[in-house]
């Protein structure tokens, strides 16, 4: 992400609202699954009792409406045994309900779509649930102040996520820590383009609508899903060993984009070589118009951005593909495992290209007029509100710098790349970064680092 700015009722008060549908109460043997895993800035967000490997969603949009109809097909693995189970869904009308094809009870109640299937679900049982829903997507506001959730657009409308805004569009376990594969199928009106994330599989004409299929393989936390409906100029070339690279780019930001855009095969390149091999089967970026969104934002393989990036941003935004798309932060308390690598990656790729080095930077941000980095320690974050702040970014890099002045060169190149490597489209955490680092370098006394600079209040005594 590159921007400056940026709850939970008992399931049994839930499950005793008046549910709907015709499902009989089958003799159900398990316990209801929590509605949220109490992330500490978002405890609403996500749910308990179930993992998802895969979301198909079908969408039909319209944009002169506002019209979204929708199905989403989940499939999860149950991890307790579980007599009903939570979705996160904000606005939209849910029309039904099926699990394994039945017919199952729901009640919404807040952000939440409780589910009560017509059977239990044994621990370690797979399981399908399918949504129908309709309506018009809500435009969530961040308590950071800026939009997220479904943004209309002057030609359509955008889908960003981070971090909960893509339960405005489908219904999921919308936390970091549970990452699934995606489908991502769009109908649109005839004349407007759909991106999404992944792969393009199919695009189809039929009675005035095109449809747009998308198939995202590697696990993706639902906050980096993305659907930009609009026109768009749609560019495919190619990047390193044969990587697809695929750019969407709003009509009016295409001379302004073309000379930056060119330079991803280059920046991937770049990239691979610091941070091992690229973690998706995919790249690329899509370039709305500025009024559209306020942020760039990482979404998987295809970074968007509100007009024309610099190639900081870029460089930004391709690094989180390693660090918070691949390597996902647990829970929004370890934002800064994205954005303090990101940003350290900007840094890093000015020092190899002719401008200041990274000690240089450091010393800037030290010695100079920086109090907004001092606000609040990288890896606790005040409130919701500052999970997006400069401490979270800069000090965040100042962090990697510590520990590159510690163990030296060699050894911290090693450790950037292997830490991508080691934890490859998984969720982690501050203390599983920070146990990472003093077992890849045995010998080196990190307590000071991690005492003034990762978690300490206030700026460090000494640079």
């Amino acid at each position: 992400m590159s921007r400056s700015l940026r709850l939970v009722p008992a399931v049994s008060a839930l499950l005793a609202l008046a549910l709907t549908g015709t499902a009989c109460d089958g003799g159900v043997h398990g316990a209801p699954g929590g509605s949220g895993v109490r992330d500490p800035y978002f405890p609403k967000a996500g749910n308990g009792g179930y993992d998802v490997g895969h979301y198909a969603l079908t969408l039909d949009y319209t944009p002169a409406s506002r019209h979204l109809t929708g199905t989403a097909v989940i499939t999860a693995r149950a991890t307790e045994d579980l007599s009903a189970f939570d979705l996160d869904l904000v606005g939209l009308r849910v029309e039904s309900v099926t699990v394994e094809g039945r017919k199952a009870r729901f009640s919404r109640a807040g952000q939440e779509l409780t589910v009560r299937p017509r059977d239990d679900l044994s621990e370690g049982e797979t399981f399908r649930t399918t949504v129908r829903y309709s309506g018009t997507p809500r435009t969530l506001t961040d308590p950071d102040g800026s939009a997220e959730g479904w943004l209309p657009t002057a030609d359509g409308a955008l889908g960003l996520g981070e971090p909960v805004g893509s339960m405005t569009w489908f219904p999921g376990d919308h936390h970091p820590s549970d990452k699934a594969a995606y489908d991502i199928t769009v109908t649109v009106p005839k004349g407007l383009q759909a991106v999404s994330n992944g792969e393009l599989t199919s695009r189809s004409t039929k009675g005035g609508r095109t449809t747009y299929a998308w198939h995202m393989a590697q696990p993706m936390a639902s906050y980096l899903a993305t659907v930009a409906v609009g026109h768009f100029t749609m560019t495919r070339t190619e990047g390193p060993h044969g990587l697809p690279v695929l750019t969407a780019v709003d009509p009016t930001q295409a001379k302004a984009s073309e000379k930056v855009l060119a330079k991803i095969p280059a920046i991937i390149k770049w990239e691979e070589y610091n941070f091992g091999p690229y973690p998706f089967s995919s790249t690329g970026a899509v370039v709305d118009r500025p009024e559209d969104a306020q942020y760039a934002l990482e979404t998987q393989t295809r970074p968007v951005f509100p007009g024309a990036p610099d190639t900081s941003t870029l460089v930004h935004e391709l690094a989180h593909q390693w660090y918070g798309d691949s390597v996902t932060p647990r829970s929004w308390r370890d934002m800064w495992l994205n954005e303090g690598f990101a940003t350290y990656a900007e840094w890093l790729y000015r020092e190899d290209f002719g401008g200041k080095s990274v000690q240089e930077t450091f010393d800037e941000y030290y010695e100079g007029d920086h109090e907004e980095v001092w606000a609040f320690p990288p890896a606790k974050p005040s409130s919701a509100a500052h999970i997006s702040d400069s401490p979270v970014y800069q000090r965040g890099a100042m962090v990697l710098q510590k520990i590159r002045q510690e163990i030296g060169d060699d050894a911290f190149w090693d450790l950037l790349k292997d830490w991508a490597a080691a934890h490859r489209h998984g969720s982690v955490s501050t203390a599983d970064f920070t146990a990472y680092v003093e077992k890849r370098a045995p010998g080196h006394d990190f307590r000071g680092i991690w005492r003034d600079w990762l978690y300490g209040d206030g700026k460090p005594a000494h640079p």
